[in-house]
């Protein structure tokens, strides 16, 4: 999450002295079942502690998991956090440096002393410039989630939609079954959807067209850029500009969201092999703690490019 959001939201429930008790809670509860904590930094490129798992409560908040796992210092009566294992908010050369978290990959619209806690959340936190991209919605470095448990608290089905690739498409598919997705027909409302197939073809979806727009738009730091002998994947890096130019094979695998709609997982390439090589990504192994990844000739590119 974007924390800078939530300080406003902070101060008032400082103001009402009700920061405190949603961070702290009043006990224990019962046991809800285990989470996991990742805390990294430079958009996942380095980790600040070992992932762990913990045991999660009733009470528990995400803030109170990290509070547990990690040296943190805290502002605004305790709802934003400014600093963990002495890494703290700052500005170095123009840009400004925070801590933002993800829940099964998905930004929160709450702070994280105000995120309860069901069990089976994967909780990551990440150290990163943000002068690019202010908001990043969605990563895919929580695989299988947000797939198979949701977000925001909330069970989501997920639908498959190919288009133009039905090799890529199979093995998303299979991907997908591998880890315990059974992706449903039809396209409800409040579904997850993972797109598949060259970019030609799946560009007219107004969430996935959002990766033409910039990272500031689309929160991927990748885009896909027109020429004369077709479309072409780049990788940008932090500061949004593009950084290394790919072949017309190459793939990406990236999550984005439009508003307030569900999450949108894309699996392109400027082509059909560039789809595929883009679905045999999709596994812990090759996204774990990445933003997006890029892959060409089997090497793996995660974004944005350092």
């Amino acid at each position: 999450m974007t924390q800078r959001r939530s300080v406003a939201i902070a101060i008032a429930l400082l103001l009402g002295a009700a920061v405190a008790t949603a961070g702290c809670g009043v006990g224990p509860g019962g046991e809800v079942g285990e989470v996991s904590l990742t805390v990294t930094r430079d958009y996942g490129a380095e980790p600040v502690l070992p992932a762990v798992t913990d045991d999660a409560s009733e009470s528990d908040t995400v803030m109170r998991v990290l509070d547990r796992g990690a040296e943190i210092e805290t502002r605004y009566g305790g709802g934003f956090v400014s600093s963990i294992e002495g890494l703290a908010e700052a500005e170095e050369e123009g840009r400004r440096y925070d801590w933002f978290f993800y829940v099964n990959g998905v930004e929160s619209p709450v702070g994280a002393a105000d995120f309860a806690l069901d069990g089976g959340e994967a909780i990551w936190w990440d150290y990163r410039a943000w002068s690019a991209a202010s908001r990043v919605p969605a990563v895919v470095g929580a695989w299988p989630q947000p797939l198979t448990g949701g977000y925001e608290g909330k069970p989501h089905s997920v639908t498959l939609e190919c288009r133009g690739a039905p090799v890529a498409c199979a093995t998303v598919r299979r991907r997908l079954g591998d880890a315990g997705i059974a992706p449903v027909q039809g396209s409800p409302d409040d579904a997850i959807r993972v797109l598949v197939g060259p970019w030609a073809q799946l560009r007219d979806d107004p969430a996935a067209r959002q990766l033409e727009q910039g990272p500031q738009t689309s929160g991927v730091f990748a885009d896909v850029a027109a020429t004369a002998a077709g479309y072409r994947l780049r990788g940008l890096d932090e500061s949004g500009e593009p950084a290394r130019g790919f072949g017309p094979d190459a793939g990406l695998v990236a999550a984005t969201r439009r508003y307030e709609a569900p999450p949108v997982w894309i699996v392109s390439g400027a082509t059909p092999a560039g789809a595929l090589a883009a679905a045999q990504l999709l596994g812990a192994a090759q996204l774990r703690d990445h933003y997006a990844v890029a892959t060409e000739d089997g090497e793996e590119t995660p974004l944005p490019v350092r």
